[in-house]
């Protein structure tokens, strides 16, 4: 699940995952003024929400994914109309820790890019909700690119596009299979689970990150 260590020099760029590494995201905040828990995790597997909603991330607009569902499930399009409508509300704000980790690379001359599942349509978003992203190098953003995680091709175009040294690129993503690709592929890739344990993982490569406070310190 994480390839623990660079093998080739120095590691000189980092990629971000952003949903749930640089920006919160909970599909069910849009609906929270409306529907229970319960009541969003009814609809989300009736339409197998993660499925459809990767349709879109990998492309497909949201005009063409309306009709999809229109087809299948014709009593739940307002509903997905509702979550488009209200996208913004289920962005929460920056992820506790990571715009921190971000700037400190930045200041320190190592590159910093974002590669994001993430609609075409609904990308604007991101940044209104975590202003760090915009302070990345570049986004690559799948819905643009009609690839999407964890197919190993976008990834290769990451490489690609920004001329990356594989062995020298570190990927953070909160998705066990995203990291199980990316380190396929040759990415030093780092399974995110909190910042704090993002900031160790970067320190124990030699990235320039301040280190976590030592527990006994007062």
């Amino acid at each position: 699940m994480q390839s623990a260590h660079a093998d080739n020099g120095r590691i000189t760029t980092v990629v971000f995952d952003l949903g749930r590494v640089l920006v919160e995201w909970d599909p069910y905040d849009a609906f929270a003024d409306r529907w229970t828990r319960e009541e969003w995790e009814t609809f989300s597997t009736e339409i197998d929400f993660p499925a459809f909603n990767h349709e879109q991330d990998a492309g497909r607009t949201i005009a063409d994914a309306t009709a999809a569902l229109a087809q299948t499930h014709p009593h739940r399009v307002a509903d997905f109309e509702h979550y488009i409508t209200n996208f913004a509300r289920s962005l929460g704000g920056p992820v506790p820790g990571t715009t921190e980790i971000v700037d400190e690379l930045r200041a320190a001359g190592v590159r910093v890019l974002g590669l994001t599942n993430w609609s075409a349509e609904t990308f604007h978003e991101a940044a209104r909700s975590a202003p760090v992203i915009d302070r990345l190098e570049a986004v690559l953003v799948s819905g643009e690119v009609g690839l999407a995680k964890p197919d190993p091709a976008i990834y290769e175009l990451l490489i690609e596009l920004f001329e990356l040294d594989p062995a020298r690129t570190v990927f953070t993503d909160d998705s066990p299979p995203n990291i199980d690709s990316a380190a396929a592929v040759g990415l030093v890739a780092l399974h995110f689970t909190d910042a704090d344990r993002l900031r160790s993982d970067l320190a124990e490569l030699g990235l320039p990150v301040r280190p976590l406070a030592r527990s006994d310190e007062k």
